[in-house]
C-alpha cells in the first residue's frame, strides 16, 4: 500500500502516519517526491485496510500497490529517480557514459585508458579490481591493489570510479574505495549480498542476470531498496540465448519495459552483451535510441594484451567515434537535457 500525503502535510502529520503503520507491525518507508511525500507500507502479510489512514490529517489518498516490487515501482514513485555521483547526474534525461577496461592490470594501464576516455567525454571510469571468471585459472584481478589504482585514477582525472563487489568478504573494502558499487550478473540473486548492498552508503549498479526475467531483476533491486539504499542503477547486459554470433543477446526491449514499470535509471552494457568489438558501437547507438539513461563500455589501449575480455574492448579511437555518434541520437529525444 502507498499512502500519499497532501502537498502541505506537516512533518508531524507524516510522523503520525508512520507511527500508526509501525504500531501494526509493518514497516513504513517515507519516499519524498517532487511535490509531496508518499509512505510505502512494507512487510504486510496481506491487504491493509485503507479506511483508518484516509481519516488521518494530511493524508490525500491511499493506493494499493499491485506489483511485488513496491519501492522500485512507479506506483510508489511516479517521477524518475535521478542519482548523482561526483556531480554527474544519472536518470531523467541525463545520459551518463561509463568507460574503462574490464580489469585493472596496472597503474600505467588504468591511467592511460582513463585519460583517453575522459578526453573523449566519459564521465565515470569503470574497472574491475576483483574479477569473477568462468575459469579458476584466469586472471582474477589485483584485489585491493586494484582498488588503490582506481583511487589514483579518481585523484588524477577527477572521474568517479565504478567497480564490482563480488562477495561479503570484499564489500566493505570496495565500498571504502569506490564511488559506485557494481553487483554483477552472477550475483543478481545473491540475496545476502543484495541485502548488504542495501546497507551501503554508495550508489549500486545492479546488472541483470544472464537468465533473469525483468520481474526477477526488479525484485533484486527491491532487496537493495528495502534495505535502505535508494541509489540503484539498473544495467541491462544481455541474456543467454541460442545465438552464436554474440556472447549474449542484448535485450533492448527491456529498456522501455523497465522505464514504464520503474522509476530507477537504466543503463546498458553493450560490451558484455556482444563479446565482440565490432558489435559494440551499433548496439550502443540502438540502446541510446530506445531510451537508456547511459552506457557502460569497455575500452583498452592495447586490447590484444588485455588480461580480461580484450576481444570486446574498444580502442580509444573507436570510443571517441562512439561518443560522436551517440550524441546526435540522444539530442533527438532530449534537446534541452543534453545542454545541461
Amino acid at each position: 500500500m502507498l499512502i500519499v500525503m497532501n502537498q502541505k502535510a506537516s512533518p508531524s502529520e507524516i510522523e503520525a502516519v508512520v507511527a500508526v503503520i509501525e504500531s501494526r507491525g509493518y514497516t513504513a518507508r517515507p519516499m519524498p517526491g517532487g511535490e509531496r511525500v508518499a509512505i510505502c507500507v512494507l512487510h504486510n502479510p496481506g491487504a491493509v485496510e485503507a479506511g483508518p489512514f484516509l481519516g488521518m490529517p494530511g493524508v490525500k489518498e491511499v493506493i494499493p500497490v499491485t506489483h511485488p516490487y513496491k519501492l522500485v515501482s512507479r506506483e510508489s514513485q511516479p517521477e524518475d529517480s535521478v542519482i548523482e555521483v561526483g556531480g554527474v547526474k544519472i536518470g531523467n534525461g541525463h545520459m551518463v557514459i561509463i568507460a574503462g577496461p574490464c580489469a585493472i592490470e596496472s597503474e600505467e594501464q588504468a591511467l592511460t585508458i582513463a585519460r583517453k576516455v575522459k578526453q573523449a567525454g566519459a564521465q565515470l571510469f569503470r574497472g574491475g579490481a576483483f574479477k569473477p571468471r568462468t575459469s579458476p585459472y584466469a586472471f582474477q584481478g589485483l584485489g585491493e591493489e586494484g582498488l588503490k589504482i582506481l583511487s589514483k585514477v579518481r585523484e588524477e582525472t577527477g572521474l568517479p570510479v565504478v567497480t564490482e563487489a563480488m562477495d561479503h568478504d570484499v564489500f566493505d573494502m570496495v565500498e571504502e574505495y569506490a564511488d559506485v558499487i557494481q553487483i554483477g550478473t552472477r550475483n543478481m540473486q545473491n540475496f545476502t549480498l543484495l541485502r548488504r548492498a542495501g546497507r551501503a552508503r554508495k550508489p549500486v549498479v545492479l546488472k541483470r542476470g544472464m537468465s533473469a526475467t525483468i520481474e526477477e531483476w526488479l525484485m533484486a533491486a527491491e532487496y537493495i531498496m528495502e534495505g535502505g539504499n535508494t541509489q540503484v542503477i539498473l544495467c541491462e547486459r544481455g541474456v543467454r540465448t541460442f545465438a552464436h554470433h554474440s556472447r549474449n543477446t542484448l535485450d533492448l526491449s527491456a529498456i522501455p519495459v523497465v522505464r514504464k514499470e520503474s522509476h530507477l535509471p537504466i543503463i546498458v552494457d553493450p560490451s558484455h552483451a556482444a563479446g565482440r568489438r565490432d558489435q559494440v558501437i551499433p548496439l550502443s547507438r540502438a540502446a541510446v535510441a530506445v531510451g537508456c539513461h547511459g552506457l557502460m563500455v569497455e575500452v583498452h589501449h592495447e586490447p590484444d594484451k588485455a588480461l580480461s575480455d580484450g576481444a570486446q574492448s574498444l580502442y580509444p579511437e573507436q570510443f571517441g567515434s562512439l561518443m560522436q555518434q551517440i550524441e546526435p541520437i540522444f539530442e533527438i529525444f532530449h534537446p534541452l537535457k543534453s545542454q545541461d
